[in-house]
């Protein structure tokens, strides 16, 4: 069992190394263009996603229909950032339009 540990340490070590010293110089140039789009693609992605520390405080929690909703601003919310759900029958983007609460 030591010596596995001794193993997994000694090989989490090298690959620390690698890393920190310039293990993408021993890389082709093509690896390091996909590394570098990936980490775009990510970013653009992320640009999509709800900033936390926002005012609402609001999450996709399988809520689908107006009913269920405490305000319009949670209506927009969850029609924009969450799956399937029934607030916009005429699809115009505008969820809850006949709800009278708002």
């Amino acid at each position: 069992m030591k010596r596995l540990l001794f193993y997994a340490l000694l090989i989490y070590a090298l690959w620390m190394t690698w890393e920190r010293f310039g293990g993408d110089e021993l890389l082709p140039q093509s690896s390091i263009t996909i590394k570098q789009e990936v980490r775009d693609l990510i970013n653009k992605e992320a640009d999509k996603l709800p900033k936390y520390g926002s005012q609402n405080n609001f999450r996709c929690d399988g809520r689908k229909y107006c009913s269920e909703m405490r305000s319009r601003e949670e209506a927009e919310f969850f029609l924009k950032n969450c799956p399937d759900t029934r607030m916009d029958s005429d699809n115009d983007g505008i969820p809850c339009e006949n709800d009278s609460r708002w």
